[in-house]
Parts: structure tokens; sequence; C-alpha cells
């Protein structure tokens, strides 16, 4: 790899965790100015806008990275630059039909939303902040095209960049603009929540834009390198459009998944809370599901799915070349990376459910939010598990299954979350996503075991290692906690409190599990010499 691709790499990614951790810390400030009630109203938005959304775009950027890469290194700047000027007027139709959509649609929407018994919200408010947030649709897929543009020239800095000016203008728009409407001028939450969910569009104006400076800025150096283009291949508008959705596809269903599980909570939740008595709980508690506690159990995700896809070019690698050792090497290598990273995490996350809910989101709900978290948290190794086998059938050409194992999930979310959340409350959307993710990822398995002649057994006994080191670990943490609690040190008594015990816990947990790790040379095995201190301890080892 270049070192020009290596730093493009590091800036994309660095933008991305930048503008995830943006994304989970506004939620504190967020949820202190409009209540458990008010991100429920938002969940209700986001849920059918990031289906739309992940239509629209999903792996448009990727796809086009790919498309222009391959293009530039045939020396055809003339086919990649033709995309670009063709794909500005599609992508701006396909973001026009879908906000066009979305808008028309959302009063068929809203009645399957809304229960039938005691509700804080009617069908007007459901259907005001989903139309208020798919004005974002008309500028989110150019923008896509564009950064996925700059990233088939090898130029992460844009994209970027673009990323996290868009997450800091959303994220200020959302919290000045529900500031004003809630405290200073007494509107009501409904209100709020529509410019919130508003917040979307322009944060994709503050990403437009910037790609815009960028464009202008480099423009000349674009147009030039039009003049050594060889021009022997000519490529059709429907044979590009062809490849360049074949390319995307499987983005798009990786993408899409999250939120089509989150939709069927969010068309079934309300009536079966509702069907039990507790429909005067069911929108908080469907609020948390898929906001609060969703973007708390992100967070080990999104490391574990950053350290494992780094991986991917690898496997793709030594599949193509048909090298079997070095592809087992790999596979071996990214399933335990995305277990060590994940599963002392979310069981962590888990066992410090009331105090890690608290300090996010304060005493209010914690009752339902540390139950639903302390649940959720272990489902979190499934979604991490399910983006990296997809990433990986990808690699080894298998992406096709991938619609497959997800229609699966999906079914069996389908049939069973209505019948669970019947018998279990609101902790029956969690199992039900559990099963249905489960069965997804086992598919994947299946697939993979086929298809790349892979054999599990070296991964299994690293997990079963893994999980000893993890149980040491939840002992440390619950010594911890009884020790604290005799000495009067309760997460309940105030949000401070909470966040001492969470810090607390998580260097002696964290501490305890990676110095087993050490210990055992796991870390070794898994990292190699990538860290100072690991080449110290081969060394040591070699002597």
């Amino acid at each position: 790899m270049s070192s020009k691709l290596l730093r493009g790499t590091f800036i994309l990614t660095l933008g991305t965790m930048l503008s995830k951790v943006l994304g989970i810390l506004y939620v504190i400030p967020f949820t202190a100015i409009v209540g458990s009630e008010g991100t429920t109203l938002f969940s209700y938005a986001y849920v059918p806008y990031t289906i739309f959304l992940s239509i629209a775009t999903a792996g448009v950027p990727l796809a086009v990275s790919k498309y222009v890469a391959k293009y530039n290194a045939m020396g055809e700047y003339g086919v990649s630059r033709r995309l670009f000027e063709s794909g500005k007027v599609v992508m701006l139709i396909t973001g026009i039909l879908s906000f066009l959509l979305l808008y028309s649609i959302t009063p068929l929407i809203t009645p399957f939303v809304i229960s039938e018994g005691e509700n804080t919200f009617s069908e007007e408010d459901v259907a005001l902040v989903i139309r208020s947030v798919s004005f974002a649709l008309l500028i989110v897929p150019v923008m896509s095209l564009i950064r996925g543009f700059f990233q088939g020239h090898e130029s992460m800095g844009p994209t970027s960049v673009s990323q996290v000016i868009e997450q800091i203008a959303r994220i200020l728009f959302i919290l000045m603009s529900t500031f004003i409407v809630v405290v200073i001028l007494d509107r009501s939450v409904t209100v709020a929540i529509s410019f919130a969910t508003f917040g979307a569009f322009i944060g994709a104006l503050g990403g437009l834009g910037a790609l815009i400076w960028y464009w202008y800025k480099r423009r000349d150096h674009l147009n030039q390198t039009l003049t050594h283009a060889k021009g022997q291949v000519q490529v059709s508008l429907t044979d590009m459009y062809k490849e360049l959705l074949l390319y995307a596809a499987p983005f798009v269903f990786v993408g899409i998944a999250n939120p089509l599980f989150q939709a069927i909570d969010m068309f079934t939740f309300n009536r079966a809370m509702g069907a039990i008595g507790k429909a005067d709980v069911a929108e908080s508690a469907f609020g948390i599901l898929t906001f609060q506690t969703h973007k708390l159990v992100l967070i080990p995700v999104s490391l574990a799915v950053s350290f494992g896809l780094a991986l991917i070019p690898t496997i793709t690698k030594a599949f193509v070349e048909q090298k079997g050792q070095l592809l087992t090497k790999h596979l071996n290598q990214t399933f335990q990376i995305v277990f060590f990273v994940t599963f002392p995490a979310v069981i962590g996350l888990s066992l410090l459910a009331d105090p890690a809910y608290i300090m996010f989101f304060g005493l209010e709900d914690v009752e339902i939010g540390g139950k639903i978290l302390r649940w959720y948290a272990p489902v979190a190794i499934l979604f991490a598990l399910f983006s990296v086998t997809a990433a990986i059938l990808q690699g080894i050409n298998q992406q096709k299954f991938t619609v497959i194992s997800l229609g699966i999930g999906l079914f069996v979310k389908l049939c069973l979350n209505y019948i669970l959340i019947i018998q279990l409350g609101e902790i029956g959307a969690v199992i039900g996503t559990g099963l249905g993710y489960a069965v997804s990822v086992l598919f994947n398995f299946w697939v993979i075991r086929k298809y790349a002649n892979y054999s599990y057994h070296l991964v299994i006994r690293r997990t079963m290692l893994m999980t000893v080191f993890t149980v040491i670990m939840v002992i440390v943490v619950a010594t911890t906690l009884f020790i604290m609690s005799s000495l009067g040190i309760s997460s309940e008594s105030s949000r401070v409190l909470s966040i001492g015990i969470v810090i607390i816990c998580a260097i002696t947990g964290g501490a305890s599990y990676f110095y087993l790790s050490y210990r055992t040379k796991l870390l070794y095995l898994l990292l190699g010499n990538r860290l100072p201190f690991l080449r110290k301890r081969q060394a040591v080892g070699k002597e």
C-alpha cells in the first residue's frame, strides 16, 4: 500500500470516527432539552429516513471510488469524469424522487406507528417530523457521489472534512434550534423535533459546501489529468451504471440492515405494548430502544468493525490469487480481532448498564433504560459480525448471499417480534433483533466456510480463551462495584457518581482483560509486532 493511500485511509478513518463520536456526544444535551419523549419522536422520523437514505446513497461513495480508481489506473480519466458529470444529474434526480416519495407516503406510514392506546404524539406530529427530515434527501445523494469521486483519486481529505463539517453543522443546528424552541420560546416538543430533524438538511448543506470548496480548489489539477487520458476505452452510460450498481448493491444491503430491523420495531412495538397494557410507557420505551441505548451499543461495534474491515482488502487479494493458507490466516485474524474488541466491551456495557445510561441520559427513565441496555449490549456483537461477514462475502465474490442472509434475518424478526413483545415486554424487541441477526450471521458463517473452504476451529479455541478472560474481567468489575457500593457510592445518587463508577470500572476491567491477553501472548498473536511494547515482548521471548 502506498504511503499516500495509507495516509488517506488514516484521514478518512479519523474523520469517520470523529463524526461518530460527535454523533454520540450530542445526545447528552439533546436529551436534556427535549426529554425521552422528544427522542422518541426523533426516532420515528429517522427510521424511515435512514431506509430511504440507504437505498438512495448507501454504497455510492465506495462504488464510485472503485469505478473511478479502476479507470484512472487504466489511464482512462475521461471515462471516470464522464461518470462524474452524468452521475451528478442522476443522483440529483434520485434525491428528488426519494424526497417526493418519502414526503408523499408519510400519511400512509404514520397510522402503523401510532397505536390505538394512550399516545403522547398524534399521527400529525409524526408526519411533521418525517417530512422535515426528508428534505435532506435532496442533497445527500449528490454529496455522496462527489465524495466517491475524490476518494477514487486517492484524495480522502475532502470526504473526511465534509463528514465532520456536516456533523458539526447538523448538531449545532439541532441543539440551538431545540434550545430556542423549548427553553426560550416555550413551544411544544413536536415543533422542536421538527427543527431537529430538519437539521439533517442543514448538515448536508455544510458537507456539500465543503466538497464544492475542495472542487474549485483542485479543479485545475483534475482537469489537467484529462489531457493525459488515453481515450482507448469507450463505455456506454448503460454499461457504466450497470457496473456501478454491481459495485454498490452489497453496500446498500449492509447499510440498510439495521434501519430495517428498527422499522419492524417501529410498526409493531407500540401496538404490542398497548396489547399488554403498557401503552403509557410504550413511546418512551421505543425512544430508549431505538435512540438512546442504540447509540451506546454502536460504540464498541464501530471500533470492532474499523479494526476488522481494515483486513478486508488483504482477504480479497488472497482470494483472487487463490492463496488458501493466506486467506485462512487473514480470516482468522479478522474474526479474532472483532471478538477480542467487541466481546468484553459489550459484556462490560451490559454489566454497567445503569450507571452507563445515567452517565449519558440522566436519572430519568433509568429503570427502563438500564434494563433495555443490559439486554441490548450483547446483541452488538452480532451487529459487528454481520457487517464484517458481509464485507468478507464481497471479498470472496459471494455478495449475493448478503441479500439472502439479511432477508432470512428480517423474516425471523418480523415473525417473532410481536409475539416476543407480548410475552416479554420491551425486552422482546431486543431478543427479536438478536435472533434475527444471529440467523443472518450464522448463514454468512456457513457461506464463508463453504466458498472459502474455511475452518473455524482456531477462532473457536481463541474465542473460548477470550471468554475466560471476559469472565475474569466481570469478576473484577463486580468486585469493584461491590467495594464502591460498600463505601456508599451508588450510580442512583447522581450523574457525576455514575461517570466516576463507569470510568473506574472500565479501567479496572479493561486493565485485567488486556493484562491477561498480554501475559498469554494473545495480543501478540492478534496484532503481531504492530505495537512497540509487543515488539519488545517478542524480543524478550526470543532471548
